[in-house]
């Protein structure tokens, strides 16, 4: 079965000259349909830098990532962007909501923007889904923390992904509420049988995934299931 994303003795590097670090020594994984992985770190670990290359988003120094089975050096951006929007949906740390667009234009808008035509066509379903349908017409500032990551789920829903990318999606959270927003990550991750990869430094977090990959300065250096 094709991993929905890999990459092969991955090194990201940023910077120039004496100012240039690497991110990614050397780092190679696949991600299976439908598994569930964290990848836990500290601060500076490259978990994020990881996260981001799995999801097409940062160009590698060396090595390869292939997306849905294709070689990313061999994807125009174009092809990228396709591929992306098709099949890979990110929530990150903060929401990252249209802050002027209402929660049903922030999904209604993600909906509009995937190629995926198996994408859901309704966004108040997507809400419904994620406990907010009477939430719909409330702008992001309007919402608590907690709403406004249900949205970003909801929003994620609406690409219909093969993949959620997950970038501490609790880090600014209360413990209450970032434990039910996890409970709703694992529902609907059952209920659409998306594969799910975490970024985070918390082991409890982390211990809810089926497989953690351990980094530190770049590397993997620990893999338990």
């Amino acid at each position: 079965m094709t991993a929905v994303s890999a990459c092969r003795e991955l090194v990201i590097e940023y910077g120039h000259g004496e100012e240039r670090v690497r991110a990614l020594d050397g780092v190679s994984l696949e991600v299976r349909p439908g598994e569930r992985l964290a990848l836990r770190g500290r601060s500076g670990s490259g978990k994020t830098t990881l996260l981001h290359a799995l999801g097409g988003l940062v160009e590698p120094t060396a090595g390869d990532v292939e997306l849905d089975g294709n070689p990313l050096a061999t994807l125009d951006e174009e092809a990228r962007r396709r591929i992306r929007a098709s099949s890979i949906a990110y929530v990150f740390q903060g929401a990252n909501l249209l802050p002027t667009f209402t929660g049903f234009e922030n999904v209604a808008f993600a909906i509009r923007a995937t190629s995926n035509p198996d994408a859901p066509t309704d966004p108040l379903m997507l809400l419904r889904l994620v406990g907010l349908a009477d939430k719909a017409e409330q702008l992001p500032g309007e919402m608590s923390g907690g709403e406004r990551q249900r949205v970003a789920l909801a929003r994620a829903l609406g690409q219909h992904p093969a993949l959620l990318l997950c970038d501490e999606p609790t880090g600014q959270l209360d413990s209450d509420t970032g434990v039910r927003v996890l409970d709703l990550i694992d529902a609907l991750q059952r209920e659409f049988g998306f594969a799910l990869v975490t970024a985070t430094h918390d082991e409890d977090v982390a211990a809810r995934h089926d497989r953690v990959l351990e980094l530190e300065e770049g590397r993997v250096v620990g893999e338990s299931a």
